[in-house]
């Protein structure tokens, strides 16, 4: 597959620190050490480091060694975390002692202080964890990236259509995270995806489409007017982002539909980059063109986060963490 080749490569070439909390976990460990045989990030794990090499051993994984294992009952870094996390939320009603409790019991807020110290690029979790267990820490610790006020999911689209895209490879949002986004947020949602487009899936020219079941005028409906705005409200957030909006997906993807429906437009029936108007779209449309038209599916790739946090799915297999190690890896290289 050349574009996850593309993602291992990249990664490779500019190594990042990235934590896996979830060090007890065996999918985890075992994607971790393939990760560091194939050096394609630095990897820090927390933990105690005798159950994790004894774990280690148990499966037969040789180079976990090369790991940073830090173990919060015992770093000399874990009263400045505790200081920090609260320093963050005392205005929030957080005490000392529980963000103690917090740093020296959840290793998934430990490893968000780590990144937001500077120490580390990026986090992956939720083999283990729910999505909300994951997002909690990110941000109430490491917070969005400036100008975005919500998180949200891009998924890889790989699919057998190579007229399509970017020689079939599409990047959709919102797949994951926020159900009904208004305006503002759905912009916020657009500029994001352009951007794993570019980090991740290595697009030099996103080409983004604000999919309705409108295109430009054809049909009137308080939904398609809120397409309409973000679509507006995007072009003020990043002036030189290619997006046209709104588009019904043929328009979106078809040459000779989109010079029919939407005339003039240089996205229509060439954009690589799909903005759904909600999360039910999202996450539907990405299910049926995997499923009907079996295109592979990677993600979602969590967006919006100031540093990058990912998360699993708990049915996750040792290559899904694996690949999602080298995607985090390249979205921490863009985010610097």
């Amino acid at each position: 597959m050349a574009l996850i080749d593309n993602i291992i490569a990249r990664a490779k070439s500019n190594r990042q620190r990235i934590v896996l909390p979830e060090s007890l976990e065996e999918r985890t460990i075992t994607a971790a050490d393939k990760a560091l045989a194939d050096e394609i990030a630095d990897i820090i794990l927390i933990g105690n480091r005798d159950e994790i090499l004894a774990l280690a051993d148990k499966l037969g994984l040789r180079n976990i060694g090369k790991a940073t294992i830090i173990d919060p009952a015992t770093s000399e870094k874990t009263p400045e975390y505790i200081n920090l996390l609260y320093e963050l939320r005392k205005k929030k009603g957080m005490t000392i002692e529980q963000a103690e409790a917090l740093v020296k019991t959840n290793p998934l807020y430990f490893g968000c202080l780590i990144i937001k110290s500077g120490d580390a690029d990026g986090q992956i979790s939720g083999a283990l964890s729910t999505t909300g267990d994951t997002l909690r820490p990110a941000l109430q610790i490491i917070k969005c990236a400036p100008g975005i006020s919500c998180v949200s999911g891009a998924m890889l689209l790989i699919t057998q259509t190579p007229q399509y895209g970017e020689e079939g490879v599409l990047v959709m949002g919102d797949v994951a995270v926020t159900p009904v986004p208004d305006a503002a947020q759905l912009a916020q949602i657009a500029v994001c995806t352009a951007q794993t487009a570019k980090s991740v899936a290595g697009f030099a020219d996103p080409r983004v489409a604000m999919l309705s079941f409108s295109t430009k005028g054809s049909a009137k409906h308080e939904v398609v007017d809120k397409v309409v705005e973000a679509t507006r409200l995007a072009k003020e957030l990043a002036p030189d982002l290619k997006i046209e909006g709104e588009l019904q997906a043929d328009a979106a993807l078809v040459p000779s539909v989109g010079q029919k429906k939407a005339p003039g437009s240089e996205i229509a029936g060439h954009a690589n980059v799909l903005v759904a108007p909600c999360l039910e779209v999202g996450n539907i449309a990405y299910k049926l063109v995997q499923r009907l038209g079996n295109a592979d599916a990677i993600g979602p790739i969590l967006q919006g986060i100031a540093r990058p946090v990912n998360d699993l799915s708990r049915g996750c297999s040792v290559d899904d963490i694996y690949k999602m190690v080298a995607i985090t890896a390249c979205q921490a290289m863009d985010a610097k």
